[in-house]
């Protein structure tokens, strides 16, 4: 692979460019092996834009929940679940952008379609500050409810930038992975890096937004942080299409969920066949179609699955038999990774509901306390969320730099622990978050016990800070696990998918809390007085930390029982055809997790 080609029009040596005839990157037919340079010069001008939506994004779901509570008078639970509801949508919605970009658009063009609409949702949450007609009330400050025309407009804006995250955060990551060829070693190397200083680019977008932004939002006005968001988004997409000409492309090759329907119906269709006394039997092509050439181990779990590649009369050419009836060993393997997932995605949900309430109650508890510094300065509420932020860039930091080389050394993995270690690893600090917030809230009611007239006024704001750190250590661990996991177990042809499978455990973990919520409000007020009251002070928060603290250690134990039996993707090493002269190369592939 590393051999110098020749170029077919000039016939001229070109060092830069080394193609290989390896069509499961597809690449409009073809792979440049670029230098690290190269791979991170297209990464620079992905990671720029997603640094804007980002920014866009935590700007306003931070603050959300005051926007929520002040603006549009909802009480607390009320605006919480609505909270919940809005981010539950927008991080469920990249599931439908993930597949359209993988089936038929293309990532490069679900990005610049899906930042339009989130544009568009940008704009008319602007208009619905500024225009009279739309506008909160006549006199906000003295505003008992919103206008309907104002709440029908504000959720039509938010529910707009949902559908805009739905296709740009799935198909934006997996592009950016893209950019670094799998089969390259370097590349390869520079790809498990890639997970992580992309989040450090991410963080640096929400830092931005919970300081700047929110500042803007308390000291200003909505409006005008929202027109803020639209420059900077604007910029963004310039920068973004600036950069065509250094991007690698996928091309989409149709719907990945049909082959799976077809290795299922066809393993029903042969479900009373006896097993081949030896797995080799089972079908398999030298160049699978479909699969772009790549071939995966036949693994002994899910083995009713494997009825799919059984063929059935050995005097039929197999290859000319419907799809429907046989299918590959690969397509079957396939199969069942996606199957595997499941599990490792139902037992991630409890770390997604801990995260859930540093958007919402940790935020709603700045709110009542001293957040005053220097002179007289006061932090925004939702600033204090900057703290989740830098312990993720910290964790992240220390991970790539620290530990992996120690960890390469010790255990001889590239990646220094598999990804299912680092996940479980990260899911740790959720317990320990939970525990800290109970504590502190526990503490947060006792001073305002002693001092009713003045409240938790009295606590400085930074007695939540160890909570946000400890929870951003472990998403720098747990969350760009997930990222990492969904992208690489998938099929190739199915990555923008699997970066919608990582965000739906958030955003199906959003729609949990609230149902939670809802259940032990039930529970609670029906054996005396609910967990959560019209407002804090009047609520039990330390209580229902302590029940997430355990569901989440419970949850633990369960995760470990199946990371320990999980088969992960296991590429086999084949020939590369060169491209030029039609002989072989030992270019195959050795998947390390």
């Amino acid at each position: 692979m590393e051999k110098k080609r020749i170029d077919a029009k000039t016939g001229e040596i070109d060092d830069e460019m080394k193609y290989v005839h390896d069509s499961s990157l597809d690449y409009k037919g073809r792979i440049p092996l670029r230098s690290s340079t190269g791979s991170w010069k297209a990464a620079f001008f992905i990671i720029a834009i997603e640094f804007s939506e980002r920014l866009s994004y935590f700007g306003i779901a931070t603050s959300l929940v005051i926007y929520l509570t002040k603006v549009m008078h909802q009480d607390l639970k009320t605006a919480v679940k609505n909270v919940n509801y809005w981010s539950g949508v927008t991080t469920l919605m990249p599931l439908f952008g993930g597949f359209l970009a993988d089936s038929y658009l293309g990532r490069y063009t679900t990005v610049i379609a899906s930042c339009i609409i989130y544009l568009m949702g940008l704009i008319l949450l602007s208009l619905s500050w500024f225009l009279p007609s739309l506008k909160p009330c006549d006199h906000t400050n003295m505003c008992i409810e919103p206008r309907r025309i104002h709440e029908v407009f504000f959720f039509l804006a938010i529910y707009l930038i949902s559908i805009g995250t739905g296709g740009h955060k799935p198909s934006l990551e997996s592009f950016g992975a893209d950019q670094f060829d799998d089969d390259h070693v370097e590349e390869r190397k520079q790809k498990m890096s890639y997970f992580n200083w992309w989040n450090c680019g991410l963080c640096s977008g929400l830092i931005l937004g919970v300081t700047l932004i929110v500042y803007v939002q308390d000291h200003v006005n909505w409006g005008v942080a929202d027109l803020i968001l639209i420059c900077v988004m604007s910029i963004s997409l310039l920068i973004f299409v600036m950069g065509s000409k250094f991007y690698r492309y996928r091309i989409p090759n149709g719907s990945p969920l049909t082959p799976m329907l077809q290795v299922l119906v066809a393993a029903i269709s042969k479900r009373k066949l006896p097993y081949p006394t030896n797995p080799t039997h089972l079908y398999e092509v030298s160049k699978s179609e479909g699969n772009n050439g790549r071939f995966l181990v036949h693994t002994k779990n899910l083995k009713f699955f494997d009825k799919a590649a059984i063929v059935e009369n050995e005097g039929n050419i197999a290859k000319e038999q419907s799809p429907w009836r046989l299918a590959t060993v690969t397509r079957v393997e396939e199969m069942k990774l996606m199957i595997n997932m499941i599990p490792i995605w139902v037992f991630t949900l409890p770390f997604g509901v801990c995260a859930a309430q540093t958007s919402t109650f940790f935020i709603k508890q700045g709110v009542i306390m001293n957040r005053k510094i220097g002179n007289g300065f006061e932090i925004p509420p939702a600033s204090i969320y900057t703290l989740a932020a830098i312990g993720m860039i910290i964790s992240v930091a220390i991970y790539d730099k620290i530990l992996v080389p120690i960890l390469r050394k010790m255990t001889g993995n590239e990646r220094g622990m598999s990804i299912l270690q680092r996940i479980g690893f990260g899911m740790l600090f959720s317990v320990f978050t939970m525990i800290v917030a109970a504590l502190v809230e526990k503490k947060r009611l006792q001073v305002v016990g002693m001092n009713p007239t003045k409240g938790s006024l009295s606590m400085s704001v930074f007695w939540l800070a160890p909570q946000f750190l400890i929870i951003g250590f472990g998403d720098g661990f747990t969350l760009v696990g997930l990222q990492e996991y969904f992208y690489d177990q998938v099929p190739d042809s199915m990555r923008s998918l699997g970066i919608g499978l990582y965000l739906s455990v958030i955003g199906a973990s959003s729609f949990l809390s609230s149902l939670l919520i809802t259940i032990v409000d039930n529970v609670t007020s029906k054996n005396g007085k609910s967990w959560f009251g019209k407002d804090l002070n009047s609520s039990s928060l330390d209580k229902f930390y302590w029940l997430l603290a355990a569901i989440t250690t419970l949850n633990m134990f369960m995760f470990v029982f199946f990371a320990q039996r999980y088969s992960y993707k296991n590429e086999q090493k084949v020939a590369v055809a060169d491209c030029f002269d039609g002989k072989s190369n030992d270019g195959g592939v050795e998947r390390i997790v």
